[in-house]
């Protein structure tokens, strides 16, 4: 089988020549050149009215079936294996990558995946050694010209109530899903929240809150003068902590003037009990998602990461006779059950995918400014394989990716090699490499590139 391969000698239209001046790192942007054209002879565009790309991750727990999963057509118009049959209806959208390895040492059945793809590294006492994708994301896109912090560095939500999550600011510092649609609802869309337009006066508790920010910023200023080293960088992490507080509570006295916010969403229901013993994860997940959609029209938030469901999940999936995990080692083969519960997790991937399609800002899309990365913590659920990795990616970041195409590494890649890509649509040039040891990689993957 041929592997799909895109132009070469392209280089991104966000490139920067960089040098030193006077023992400081300047950089200077590129002139419009030939190579940053496409085959059409015609511009990537930019995002339509400076609006900024955003990020996200939609993760579910207990892998796949590679021999369900893999398309064995490459590039655009790519066939649908049974358990991608939900693809169809965004299958232009959607891009499908197979053949991969994630090189990580494969010691923790359901968390070396994870940790090899979201952080490119080991795991070190049960924990990501640094910033998951996501957030060496949300942090780098604040460095890129022109943007500005958003309400919410990242919002983190999940369906199955779990307070674990892949996503982590370092560390043992992870970022808990919020899993409550209401509570949710009321964080995003209380209060706080100002439509386009909103003239009217910020809650006056902002003020307050800033100035006790202001004191308690001050205070750790003097205290670090008078402690050691290693006690002056936990005061400085404390820091940036709370100037990442400070930003958000200057968002929030400013009403966003993104097109495509014109109203809160519907509230949700306050509570989504499980029904005879089955939780309600498809009204659960698109409540989320409807919820999601109006948080980035509003432009709230940048990057998000949802927690469909947890690694080693037994949830109870629609008509099945037993949990998720558990079917993926016990049923028998070829495992229908298993096929029908991944089936329904790409439906649901569809359904986030359609409705942020279904945004329209101006003559694009919500959707076309986005790279969402849909992916598990295994390959083969019953074997724990870490070949063959499964990931999907919606939309092209406003032209930075390839879209509706089915690649398929023919020598087991290192993985990182799309966290990279990913790294480079988002428009952030200072990050050239990604991962560590045997995961370490300073290639994006190309093929998914313009």
């Amino acid at each position: 089988m041929a592997s799909w391969l895109p132009r070469r000698n392209k280089i991104s239209r966000r490139a920067m020549l960089r040098g030193m001046l006077g023992g400081t790192a300047v950089a200077v942007g590129l002139p419009a050149l030939d190579l940053f054209l496409n085959e059409n002879g015609t511009a990537y565009a930019d995002c339509p009215g400076g609006l900024p790309t955003v990020f996200g991750v939609y993760y579910w727990g207990n892998g796949m079936i590679p021999a369900l999963w893999n398309p064995t057509t490459i590039g655009p118009g790519y066939d649908l294996p049974p358990m991608l049959q939900g693809l169809a209806p965004v299958q232009s959208d959607v891009t499908v990558i197979s053949g991969m390895r994630v090189l990580t040492t494969n010691t923790s059945p359901h968390g070396s995946g994870p940790a090899g793809l979201f952080s490119g590294a080991d795991l070190v006492d049960d924990s990501f050694v640094g910033p998951s994708l996501d957030q060496l994301i949300a942090e780098a896109m604040v460095r890129v010209p022109g943007a500005t912090e958003r309400r919410f560095r990242s919002i983190e939500f999940g369906v199955q109530r779990s307070s674990s999550s892949w996503s982590m600011t370092g560390p043992h510092m992870v970022n808990p899903p919020e899993c409550d649609p209401f509570a949710l609802y009321t964080r995003i869309f209380g209060p706080e929240f100002r439509l386009p337009g909103d003239t009217s006066m910020p809650d006056p508790r902002i003020a307050l809150r800033r100035s006790v920010l202001d004191a308690v910023r001050d205070q750790a200023t003097r205290l670090s003068s008078r402690v050691g080293a290693v006690d002056r960088q936990r005061l400085e992490q404390h820091m940036d902590g709370i100037r990442a507080l400070e930003t958000q509570l200057d968002a929030l006295a400013m009403a966003p003037t993104a097109p495509a916010c014109v109203a809160r969403p519907d509230m949700p229901e306050m509570d989504y009990p499980d029904l005879d013993g089955r939780p309600q994860v498809q009204a659960i997940h698109r409540v989320m998602v409807d919820m999601l959609a109006i948080t980035l029209a509003c432009d709230q938030t940048r990057t998000f990461f949802e927690m469909l469901t947890q690694p080693v999940n037994n949830t109870l999936f629609l008509d099945a006779t037993a949990g998720h995990h558990q079917l993926t080692h016990d049923e028998a083969d070829p495992q229908p059950q298993v096929e029908r519960i991944v089936s329904f997790i790409v439906g649901e991937f569809a359904y986030l995918v359609q409705k942020l399609a279904s945004i329209t800002e101006g003559s694009s899309r919500l959707l076309d400014r986005c790279a969402i990365l849909g992916t598990t913590d295994v390959s083969y659920g019953r074997t724990h394989s870490l070949e063959d990795y499964p990931m999907m990616i919606a939309g092209n970041a406003c032209g930075a990716l390839r879209s509706g195409i089915h690649y398929r590494s023919l020598s087991g890649d290192n993985a990182s090699q799309v966290p990279l890509a990913l790294i480079k649509a988002m428009g952030i040039t200072d990050i050239d490499e990604y991962g560590r040891g045997a995961a370490h990689t300073t290639t994006a993957l190309g093929a998914i590139l313009p």
